[in-house]
């Protein structure tokens, strides 16, 4: 059997040294997103991301453009902003010794600069980061890479993305972090696993039936489209029913997408779920090897209708559902790989987002084609 249909070997779910790998050369070289335009609507409004050890901000400007900066002042490396989101007054004040930065970065207040010698500010503004503002969504790129732009890899998806308004939205609530006891390769493959849908998921099986599809996107698999179309439902669920019952018609969709459910993951780490009256993301931020944060935030189109509302909620109740579902089964998944013993295990050809990520991931760290685990010392 070719190692282009098996999973990855069990030890890269693992190893330490495997996962310190991972940081640089699958999620720092990759695009990472922070939050959409309107969670920062005005001059001032900031929104801040981390991960790993890195610290970032995105920050408004007076012309209504968007900076990202790495989150530490140029003085001694204090952060600068320690809430999640907010608001600056007129700059950005560092805490430790006050010095102050305008919405571009440039530093334009120092306490005592007369005890500096040959202090020049223009050399001592904030650090930016790589930015792109894809669809109303702001995303950062922490280490250089020849990844290309998200623009790039969304392109044969950008006729069907259009229609969703994703530009308009606007958030439903706070982002909220959900822990997990597993490698953040687990959540990443079962988020593009097809076959587990009709088997763990009876009540969003019974809502797309056999319409459940999967792709790998041609411009080289840098998306993974899912789709499910509710048209057909099985009103087994009361959900269900009640979903259908109240969803009302989405005058800026089509008629085949008033029931569609639409899910995209952009290499490595990050989820789209896209759904006729609302979507989220999901990003999935690897802590160590046996513990990720499922960082998420709900958006939507204004749309003050109730039967929105209600659909809303029972979207929320089918998925609360889908994700207890979804973490029994990746919590046995990991303790399968934390015996040690499991191997590479063979992939269906159905199973064409799988495939294509364990070959990624062969591709950006080599030593992964070995099926037998390395000494730590030999991975690094």
């Amino acid at each position: 059997m070719s190692a282009l249909n098996k999973s990855l070997p069990g030890w890269t779910y693992t190893s330490e040294a495997f996962f310190e790998l991972e940081k640089t050369e699958l999620i720092l070289k990759n695009w990472q997103l922070v939050c959409h335009l309107s969670n920062i609507p005005k001059a001032g409004d900031f929104f801040t991301f981390e991960i790993f050890n890195e610290r970032i901000f995105v920050i408004r400007d007076e012309d209504s453009s968007v900076k990202a900066f790495h989150n530490f002042c140029s003085h001694r490396g204090t952060k600068l902003i320690n809430e999640l989101y907010g608001s600056c007054n007129g700059k950005i004040t560092c805490p430790y010794h006050a010095w102050g930065y305008d919405f571009k970065g440039n530093l334009i207040k120092v306490p005592y600069e007369n005890q500096f010698n040959d202090l020049n500010k223009n050399e001592h503004g904030l650090q930016s980061v790589e930015l792109e503002i894809f669809q109303g969504f702001i995303f950062v790129k922490l280490l250089e890479s020849d990844a290309p732009s998200v623009q790039d890899q969304f392109k044969p998806y950008l006729n069907e993305i259009e229609q969703y308004r994703l530009e308009e939205l606007e958030p439903l609530g706070r982002v909220t972090m959900r822990p997990r006891k597993v490698n953040w390769k687990q959540i990443a493959d079962n988020y593009v696993d097809a076959l587990h849908i009709p088997v763990a998921h009876p009540g969003l099986s019974s809502l797309v039936g056999k319409s459940y599809g999967v792709e790998v996107s041609k411009n080289n698999g840098y998306v993974h489209k899912m789709w499910g179309d509710g048209a057909n439902i099985r009103k087994d669920c009361i959900s269900n029913r009640l979903y259908d019952k109240y969803l009302p018609h989405m005058d800026h969709l089509p008629d085949d997408k008033q029931r569609y459910w639409l899910y995209y993951r952009l290499w490595p780490n990050l989820a789209f779920d896209i759904y006729p009256e609302q979507m989220d993301f999901m990003q999935f931020i690897p802590i160590d090897t046996n513990t990720t944060m499922i960082r998420e935030i709900a958006y939507a189109l204004p749309d003050e209708r109730r039967e929105t509302k209600a659909a809303q909620y029972l979207n929320w109740r089918i998925n609360r559902q889908v994700n207890n579902e979804d973490t029994y089964l990746i919590n046995l998944v990991q303790e399968g790989m934390n015996t040690n013993k499991f191997k590479s295990g063979p992939l269906a050809s159905s199973e064409v987002c799988l495939i294509d990520s364990a070959n990624k991931v062969r591709k950006a760290i080599p030593i992964s084609n070995q099926e037998l685990k390395p000494l730590e010392s030999e991975i690094l």
